[in-house]
């Protein structure tokens, strides 16, 4: 089980980086978004690469819960903790994310790209609830990639202890979470979410 969540969160995590910078590319602005997206999409939407990134997924959302029914956390350290707790918001995002965005795919026929992302967010009740669902989702890479290194990491090339530098990795996550929010929900680029998307906030 711990072989088969090493292997498949490498995969996933291959993933987020390219999906973050996907997101990262809304600072400039929502053509540049899709423009990224359309080009990383010739990789990832392939059959063989979006049926290993679902397996992956699948199998990061039963071992992690498993892994995390295991263990205990009261008498553990904060990144033994860490580990588990982003672990787990993990794994109920996973299981969130992929049914919405096969149901926008299969069932509203939406592409869901930059619109279907960032309708919830700049929407207001909406905005309640997608605002932490998503900033928890990319603490949480963050976190229980710093709680692995920290957990893990014995011999580094850097002066600073592992320990510190999970706190750095933390750090960044943070960083690059309001960098991410505020590329998709500044509203000074005057962008507006297409009429076809609006079955999504109740328009």
């Amino acid at each position: 089980m711990k072989t088969l969540h090493y292997f498949s969160g490498i995969i996933i995590s291959c993933f987020v980086v390219l999906h973050l910078s996907n997101h990262l590319a809304s600072l400039w602005s929502e053509e540049s978004h899709l423009e990224f997206m359309n080009i990383t999409r010739k990789l990832y939407r392939t059959p063989f690469f979006e049926t290993l990134l679902i397996i992956a997924a699948f199998i990061q959302i039963i071992s992690g819960i498993r892994l995390l029914m295991s263990k205990q956390t009261l008498k553990a350290t904060f990144f033994e903790r860490l580990k588990l707790w982003t672990g787990g918001y993990l794994a109920f995002f996973f299981t969130i994310h992929l049914i919405a965005v096969f149901t926008g795919r299969l069932v509203l026929k939406l592409d869901t790209n930059f619109y279907f992302g960032t309708a919830g967010l700049i929407t207001y009740p909406f905005s309640l609830f997608f605002i932490p669902y998503y900033s928890l989702a990319i603490l949480s890479f963050f976190g229980h990639i710093a709680a692995i290194h920290a957990l893990k990491m014995k011999k580094t090339l850097l002066k600073l202890p592992p320990k510190k530098q999970a706190y750095l990795i933390l750090l960044t996550g943070l960083f690059i979470t309001f960098l991410t929010f505020y590329g998709l929900t500044n509203k000074f680029k005057g962008f507006k979410i297409p009429e076809s998307y609006h079955i999504l906030i109740g328009k």
